[in-house]
């Protein structure tokens, strides 16, 4: 096996021996029915992880996770209708220009991207433009990639339900490590990727939605070809297969990954997750250096860290230095301040975080010498 390495930036993530082995198969035409069962095994698995109590289906693409997020949005508003979009980080800004590229209508909901969304003033903004804008769908990052901020998506689902209206949410770097119950939280469109919490590999995207949902498409156009998620789906469930040529080995990576969730469990991963974000704190804080998101709204998965104004101190120097005992880390993502941001998702735990903090500190020390 390879070296191992510790990646501590928001993905792809550090994966297990196990799921790198996974990909050494023989060389197989995705057209076949054996690998038919392995899409189907993933796709079931996945949405249950979800959607526990069935009926729920994921409709797998090849491709990064905006690639999910563009698929979703370019092809469930109908003409006419139009998206509120939550903006609390360059994730959620994303949707925005998604939907700007499709010119499909949207409502921007700017709000801070380190603090708790203001429910009462968000309910009021989705009545306006429901009434005003005929607003169907509230589109939303779950553990926004730029902060580690985590919004409330069940507060933010039964605010849709309040008005009859759907939720789309990226729950890109939070899916399979903090639970989620798409029924309970009224969530209609989920969005996730196989190369974070899931600790897969890189390229496989899929969207989680019923399968009451999925076959109501209301005669609505696609706006993009490879992209129409409902193409994909109706495809899926009479061939059990992509439209198009999928990542064939990551697949079967995934479904190993898929498995080693399964034993681990969700709640299990969580706790191993939030064990190490707890040794980070107590690193940062020994250091001194400060944190950008409080507690009380923090997913436990990506911390961003504002930089030190100390003499000689360098972000990229500071990256080489990690990178070259092993550690990767990465810059910041917001215009606020400088940043960078520790991601302590994937096959790591405590011990790892350890050793990074190790490492850090021997940075800083470096500068004083």
């Amino acid at each position: 096996m390879p070296e191992r390495k510790i990646l501590l930036n928001p993905g792809p993530a550090s994966t297990t021996d196990t799921v790198k082995a996974a990909q050494i198969v023989p060389d197989i035409c995705p057209r076949e029915k054996e690998f038919g069962d392995l899409m189907e095994y993933v796709s079931n698995s996945l949405a249950l992880i979800a959607a526990p109590n069935g009926g729920y289906k994921a409709v797998l693409f090849g491709g990064s996770g905006t690639a999910g997020v563009e698929a979703v949005l370019s092809s469930v508003p109908a003409e006419g209708e139009s998206v509120i979009v939550i903006n609390n980080g360059a994730y959620g800004k994303r949707m925005c220009d998604i939907l700007k590229t499709y010119s499909i209508g949207f409502e921007e909901y700017v709000s801070s991207k380190t603090e708790k969304l203001d429910l009462d003033d968000f309910r009021a903004f989705v009545g306006r433009a429901v009434s005003e804008k005929n607003a169907r769908y509230i589109s939303c990052v779950h553990s926004e990639t730029t902060t580690g901020l985590l919004n409330d998506i069940g507060a933010i689902g039964g605010i849709a339900a309040e008005f009859g209206i759907k939720l789309i949410v990226d729950a890109m770097s939070s899916f399979a490590a903090v639970p989620i119950d798409m029924e309970e939280m009224n969530i209609s469109f989920l969005i996730a990727s196989s190369n974070k919490n899931i600790q897969g590999m890189a390229g496989v995207v899929f969207v989680i939605a019923s399968d009451k949902t999925l076959a109501d498409r209301d005669g609505k156009k696609p706006r993009s070809f490879y992209l129409d998620l409902y193409a994909q789906h109706d495809y899926f469930i009479k061939t059990r297969q992509t439209r198009f040529t999928p990542p064939v080995q990551t697949l079967y990576a995934l479904k190993q990954a898929v498995d080693e969730l399964k034993n681990e469990t969700v709640a299990k991963r969580y706790q191993r997750y939030t064990e190490s974000w707890e040794e980070l704190k107590r690193g940062l804080d020994s250091i001194g250096l400060k944190r950008l998101v409080d507690d009380s709204c923090h997913g436990h998965i990506i911390t961003t860290v504002l930089e030190p104004d100390i003499p000689g101190y360098s972000f990229n120097d500071m990256h080489d230095y990690l990178y070259s005992k092993g550690i990767t880390i990465y810059p910041g993502k917001i215009s606020e301040g400088r940043t960078f941001r520790i991601a302590n998702i994937g096959a790591i735990d405590r011990s790892d975080i350890a050793v990074f903090i190790k490492e850090l500190k021997a940075y800083f020390d470096s500068l004083s010498d």
